[in-house]
């Protein structure tokens, strides 16, 4: 398991990557790592271009804000994702242009807000479902959340972004990287390409050991 301090810096590093190629912009979205002892997450209304490692806030497991600035106003949400899927070591959330657009023209299944039309996107991503527009923060959104956890690896929050997790924080970004570009690959045609077929799908859930 990484230090704490390599997980600070890894956040720094995840965040500025992410602003500087505008899958987020101003002081949205958050970044936050497991520890043994609780969490690290990006502060409220904090630039992730401009992170600096000493300010990420630490949180005890119980919840209690440690050290560094105040907490993200998801926290919640990170939790909840945490406690319910032990592997979960990283959780990304942006407001990614492509992926929030998708959600204003209408997503191709509530169920899955992407068909597969990619074998990256379904070895790395897999499903992706919607969840409905709350307010930001909002605990409801945390609680169904939390009943995916362990189904997926990532949600789709309406108008909103992505929310993705995995085995590190720079897994977790190379994830929602795949989606946001699927988004792009989907609303960018013209005409709308065909899902891979449900056996190519089921081939690369066996060959890759992913699941859709």
């Amino acid at each position: 398991m990484k230090t704490e301090h390599q997980l600070r810096e890894e956040i720094c590093w995840a965040g500025a990557s992410l602003f500087e190629r505008g899958y987020t912009v101003g002081s949205a979205g958050n970044i936050s790592a497991r520890l043994e002892d609780g969490w690290l997450i990006t502060p409220t209304d904090a630039c992730l271009g401009r992170l600096d490692p000493a300010r990420i806030a630490k949180v005890a497991s119980n919840g209690e804000w440690i050290s560094g600035d105040k907490p993200s106003k998801t926290l919640l949400l990170h939790r909840q994702v945490y406690d319910r899927n032990a592997n979960v070591q990283g959780v990304v959330h942006t407001h990614s242009t492509h992926l929030v657009g998708l959600t204003l023209q209408g997503v191709w299944q509530q169920a899955s807000i992407l068909p597969p039309i990619t074998p990256y996107q379904v070895m790395k991503v897999g499903r992706i479902p919607l969840i409905n527009y709350c307010r930001p923060g909002a605990a409801q959104v945390a609680e169904q959340v939390a009943q995916l956890a362990c189904e997926v690896r990532g949600v789709m929050l309406e108008r909103l972004g992505p929310v993705i997790w995995g085995r590190s924080v720079s897994s977790a970004c190379f994830a929602l990287e795949e989606l946001e570009e699927t988004a792009r690959l989907w609303m960018q045609a013209q005409e709308k390409p065909q899902p891979l077929s449900d056996a190519d799908v089921a081939e690369l859930c066996e060959v890759f050991s992913t699941h859709w």
